[in-house]
């Protein structure tokens, strides 16, 4: 019995003081481990998503604001019943439960559920109270406008960062800054905050104020969208500069989308693009104002000079380019405003070519424009070093090169500015909390384009193609003097040109004397009538007038037109023999 007695008391002891060793172990050994163990099962960190930069349009309208939003999360190891509690969300949330239960399983800290749900869809899956199922509210990128600037705007996605547009190109500013905070969690699940723990607050993104404005971008969008339906349309562009700054009024482009639902659209890629930046086509005779301006600079050319077009051929080499109509000798008013495509192969061959690379190269032709929206491109210009010696007679009236919308309305925005070249822009000022912040001094000079004489000549030129006899005379406006040109461009179709294919195009600028607005058009693939001064024109001249109008420009009753070297001008303004 005694000896019974020294084997237990020696093994109690023994085992007291393994018992001892082995919380001295975990107590103070392994104390520091353990410690971070429990702190990671009874603590969380929780994100603090930032309210991300209101857009504002140039009147201080919201276009792009950040709500609240309810999203559903789960934490995997926390639920016993993956498939059941997949039925039941599946149920609410109208996923399929087989989709749902693998994301349920295993020991995960937190998966997504379901993003940005609707407020009453939330309020049910709390009802469920099902384990380790949660709700945790986002923010929320909503468009109040709609379609409107969808472009230009762009999008967010689910993980609250820009895709596109503008929401893409100042997605950092914008975005702002992620806070985090520590909190505790308690044997029933429920989650406390501790001021001890550690929390930095998240940093709202800055605003974006735009020289965009809705009133004008709404009314682009409609004289547009009334073009491309009218004419069979595959789609189309508009862009309104303010020519003296380079701000960019309005930009539409068709077809559209709404960034609220940019997910339900299967061809996003078609409708999501920018085509006032991205699309490059030939300008056709929308650049026989450069070709002029090439002429005119040199002072190689005047007004009222003549020029043989041919009765409507020119041969060059082995090659006869014909034209639209059989003229014959015209001057260089009548080139211009009945846009003979032979009459500006004689004024290119007159210019010459290094006086017409000059020319497109100052206008800012084959280089990206430089405002602040991702995909633009450059167009297309060959090097002068590559040019054949008939690619001058073909890039004299517009093929042989491609340009975008804004390029081309930039360099008509040249000629109205008295010949200085601006950069374009859409952001006029960034901030928070009210205050702004300009993004730079305004206008951005890139070049001197043509002397302010020159420039002038131009208009005079432009504004005949808007008088009687001109090819876009029937979308002139009683009190405004306005200067443009019309293009009708062929398409490529790899093999050629296409027989049925055309862009009808405009670019122009108005009023004359004080241009406020500078406007290209662009209508691609129109099927009822094709001509740009006929498709292209008109949506110009509906914009002008309303556009006019909105600013406080007002009609002049005797609005009085150029007067041309041996003309006499008429009281009513118009130009007589």
């Amino acid at each position: 019995m005694k000896t019974r007695a020294t084997v237990l008391f020696t093994l109690l002891v023994a085992f007291m003081f393994a018992l001892l060793g082995r919380l001295l172990y975990l107590q103070v050994v392994r104390h520091d481990h353990y410690a971070e163990l429990a702190g990671r099962q009874q603590q969380r960190v929780v994100e603090l998503a930032p309210p991300r930069g209101t857009i504002f349009d140039a009147a201080g309208r919201p276009l792009a604001v950040s709500g609240p939003a309810d999203s559903i999360y789960a934490v995997p190891r926390e639920i016993k019943d993956p498939t059941g509690t997949a039925i039941q969300l599946g149920q609410v949330l109208g996923l399929p439960a087989r989709d749902l239960a693998p994301r349920l399983k295993g020991n995960g800290w937190f998966v997504w559920v379901a993003r940005l749900v609707d407020r009453e869809v939330a309020q049910r899956v709390k009802a469920l109270s099902l384990p380790g199922v949660g709700v945790k509210e986002e923010n929320r990128r909503f468009y109040p406008q709609g379609e409107l600037a969808a472009h230009v705007l762009g999008f967010v996605g689910t993980d609250f960062h820009g895709l596109a547009g503008l929401e893409r190109s100042f997605d950092g500013e914008v975005t702002g800054k992620t806070g985090r905070r520590v909190v505790r969690k308690d044997a029933g699940g429920r989650y406390a905050f501790d001021a001890d723990l550690e929390w930095q607050d998240a940093e709202p993104g800055k605003d974006l104020h735009l020289t965009l404005d809705a009133s004008l971008q709404y009314l682009a969008e409609r004289e547009l969208g009334r073009a491309v339906e009218e004419y069979g349309a595959q789609g189309g562009s508009v862009v309104v500069l303010d020519p003296k700054s380079g701000a960019v009024l309005a930009m539409a482009s068709l077809p559209t989308f709404d960034p609220n639902r940019f997910n339900d659209y299967e061809d996003l890629d078609r409708r999501g693009k920018n085509r006032v930046i991205t699309d490059v086509f030939e300008p056709g005779s929308t650049f026989k104002m450069v070709t002029v301006s090439a002429a005119l600079e040199a002072n190689l050319a005047d007004a009222t000079d003549v020029f043989d077009c041919g009765n409507g051929q020119f041969v060059f080499g082995n090659v006869t380019i014909r034209d639209h109509k059989p003229f014959g000798v015209l001057t260089l008013r009548d080139v211009i405003a009945k846009s003979s495509n032979v009459g500006a192969i004689r004024v290119g061959l007159l210019a010459g070519e290094e006086r017409l690379w000059n020319q497109i190269s100052a206008l800012g032709f084959g280089r990206k424009t430089g405002i602040e929206l991702a995909g633009e491109s450059a167009g297309l210009l060959r090097p002068k070093e590559r040019w054949q010696p008939i690619d001058k007679a073909y890039i004299s009236f517009g093929q042989g090169i491609a340009v975008t919308a804004l390029q081309l309305a930039t360099a008509f925005a040249a000629v109205a500015n008295g010949g200085v070249l601006v950069r374009p822009y859409l952001v006029e000022a960034k901030g928070t909390d009210g205050h702004r912040e300009a993004t730079a001094r305004r206008p951005v000079v890139v070049n001197r384009a043509m002397s302010p004489a020159t420039a002038l000549r131009v208009e005079r030129l432009l504004e005949a193609v808007l008088l009687p006899g001109g090819t876009a005379h029937s979308s002139a406006l009683e009190g405004y003097a306005l200067a443009g040109k019309t293009g009708t461009a062929q398409m490529a179709d790899g093999r050629g040109y296409s027989a049925t294919d055309h862009m009808a195009v405009f670019a122009g600028f108005a009023p004359g004397r004080d241009p406020r607005l500078a406007i290209a058009v662009v209508v691609d693939r129109p099927r009822k009538d094709y001509h740009g001064g006929s498709v292209a024109a008109p949506v110009f001249s509906a914009i002008v007038r309303q556009a006019l109008l909105y600013q406080g420009v007002r009609p002049v009753r005797e609005e009085k037109l150029t007067r041309w070297p041996g003309e006499k001008v008429r009281e009513t303004g118009e130009t007589g023999p």
